[in-house]
């Protein structure tokens, strides 16, 4: 898939993207090369493998990382009981090497999602979310899948991929990742979209809601990411939320009084929703400063003050 094409997909999923992106991920694809996202949370990373998925027409197969992540969750996993029964059952009608051989066969292997991503007869892709909450260990175990697409598993050996996946590593910065593993990603960073960008992404997933509605929301989140205050920097996501709320009770301006009442859903602990209305005020004043052209708030003109 070339570029065009990509942007092409891309665009009929209204995903909002900049030609950095699209080139990166369109040379990650070609070369076969696993993608590292890094960038803070909800700054969508997980969307893009999501979005690649779409435009490839591929299964997504998601191993969520955590503290802790072993082999036996992300790997393969023996069906111990179905064992145990065959054990009982064949006891005595077949010898122990030929007992030994059956059971660790294919029928009795669990697939978890890296197991399943390369012994898939089609193409998939695998997002390996937040890498960086795995411990290292698991992330050196990683090293062999990423540079060699296969995996090694004692009682079979070495399984090569049948099928080459596209691989998403998503990482919110936690702790820092090995030099190992980098080298052997392309990388990508994501920022959250400044005010332009979170317009468009409004506009495209959320179509009938109110353009100035979408201006002043997108203004009043951006005010809360840049306040050093906010503990809890909204999400991509969470914009989106807000805004449909708001939408959906029936706000066509973002008053201190809407905001307020809504705040759950921009806002996810107390500390934060406690500045709210001090933000809320600030924001409503931009609005209302901008001038014909759009300039004073940099909304380019949609607040039709």
């Amino acid at each position: 898939m070339n570029l065009e094409q990509l942007k092409a997909k891309m665009d009929e999923v209204h995903y909002i993207y900049d030609d950095t992106l699209a080139t990166v991920l369109t040379v990650a694809l070609q070369l076969g090369r696993p993608l590292l996202i890094e960038g803070a949370a909800g700054v969508g990373k997980t969307e893009v493998a999501k979005v690649m998925a779409h435009a490839l027409g591929r299964e997504l197969v998601r191993l969520q990382c955590y503290e802790g992540l072993d082999e036996s969750k992300a790997l393969y996993e023996w069906n111990y009981q179905k064992q145990l029964l065959s054990i009982q059952i064949n006891a005595g009608a077949q010898s122990r090497d030929e007992l030994t051989r059956d059971l660790f066969s294919d029928e009795y292997l669990l697939e978890r999602p890296l197991l399943k991503s390369i012994r898939s007869e089609e193409s998939v892709v695998l997002l390996i979310d937040e890498i960086d909450k795995a411990d290292e260990e698991f992330e050196a175990f990683l090293l062999e899948l990423l540079s060699e697409m296969q995996v090694s598993i004692p009682e079979v050996g070495t399984i090569r991929a049948r099928s080459i996946p596209f691989v998403v590593l998503t990482s919110n910065r936690a702790r820092p990742l090995s030099e190992a593993l980098r080298r052997r990603c392309a990388y990508l960073y994501i920022e959250y979209p400044d005010l332009e960008k979170e317009l468009a992404i409004l506009r495209a997933k959320l179509p009938h809601v109110d353009d100035r509605l979408c201006v002043q929301v997108a203004l009043a989140v951006k005010k809360l990411r840049d306040n050093d205050a906010i503990l809890k920097k909204p999400s991509i996501a969470e914009t989106l939320d807000w805004a449909a709320a708001l939408d959906a009770l029936g706000v066509r301006e973002l008053t201190p009084d809407a905001l307020r009442q809504t705040a759950g859903f921009v806002l996810k602990n107390p500390e934060d929703i406690r500045l709210i209305q001090s933000v809320s005020e600030e924001s409503t004043s931009d609005e209302h400063a901008c001038g014909s052209d759009g300039h004073a708030c940099g909304c380019g003109g949609h607040c039709h003050a």
